[in-house]
């Protein structure tokens, strides 16, 4: 059984094939050299971070599946500064169209010490940002994005760090490992 941790780059998309009728983006292939592993959920394409691939059928939905409750954590910065206000509606759930949240575990962090993204995230010097770690244990579509913007904050970068007690500690964007 592999199981590999990959530090998937923002604007890459999280298959092997690009079947878009779009514009060529990069896939998964053009980083993963190791045959027969499948992603474990997903991360969108203008989202960076932890994704875990597998060739076990069984693991992967284990990972990936809602039901088995994997905490995923994840670095988010957004544009202003959220009040306590906001903090404890994202931690008691939000309603969005599709239902409310489940309640996450989220707090203000210092800037983390992350590689610079490609393309930077706009600057504005009239509108403050600041960064947050967010935990869910469910994996709705755009849910973190989602959520911080019905707090009026909407995310300007999101990376997942961790799924259960996978992280990408010591991973490049792009590179990837073979994990336990």
């Amino acid at each position: 059984m592999a199981l590999i941790a990959f530090n998937k780059p923002y604007g890459v998309l999280c298959q092997f094939t690009n079947e878009s009728t779009g514009p060529a983006r990069p896939t998964l292939a053009d980083h993963i050299t190791m045959p027969g592993v499948y992603p474990a959920g997903r991360l969108d394409l203008d989202s960076e971070g932890l994704l875990l691939l597998t060739d076990d059928g069984r693991l992967q939905a284990r990972i990936a599946d809602p039901r088995f409750k994997a905490p995923k954590t994840y670095l988010v910065q957004v544009e202003g500064e959220p009040d306590e206000a906001a903090l404890t509606a994202l931690r008691r759930g939000v309603r969005l169209k599709d239902g409310m949240t489940l309640p996450v575990g989220v707090r203000r962090i210092d800037p983390p010490a992350l590689w610079p993204r490609v393309p930077p995230v706009r600057f504005r010097k009239s509108v403050p940002d600041c960064w947050l770690e967010l935990t869910l244990r469910e994996g709705r579509n755009r849910q973190v994005r989602r959520m911080t913007a019905a707090v009026g904050h909407p995310t300007l970068r999101l990376v997942r760090w961790a799924i259960g007690a996978w992280t990408l500690d010591g991973l490049a964007p792009g590179e990837w490992r073979q994990v336990d």
